[in-house]
């Protein structure tokens, strides 16, 4: 089948878009949004889904927290982003104390 044969994707209402945090190998911080953290996470480790963590593979996930949205999803990363490291660090630490 050609390319432009292709149907696009249906999109369904009902999935949730995530906000997560991976721990770089160097330590750092990475924050980004995804429908499926499991396939961003081996795009984070393949090299093919930042610029940002390409060179500081591999990758873990540290934190994650599910939006209503994908404008809810934006709102709440350039928040996690604007945090100090300090601050987003608490947050990871009352994730891993409630399971």
């Amino acid at each position: 089948m050609a390319k432009k044969d292709r149907k696009p994707k249906a999109r369904s209402s009902g999935e949730k878009w995530i906000v997560y945090i991976v721990r770089c190998a160097d330590d750092s911080l990475y924050t980004g949004i995804t429908k499926d953290v499991k396939r961003r996470c081996q795009q984070h480790n393949a090299g093919t889904a930042s610029r940002y963590t390409r060179s500081r593979c591999p990758t873990k996930l540290v934190w994650q927290e599910a939006q209503p949205s994908q404008s809810a999803a934006l709102k709440r990363e350039a928040a996690i982003k604007a945090m100090t490291r300090k601050e987003k660090l608490a947050i990871i630490r009352v994730r891993k104390k409630a399971g």
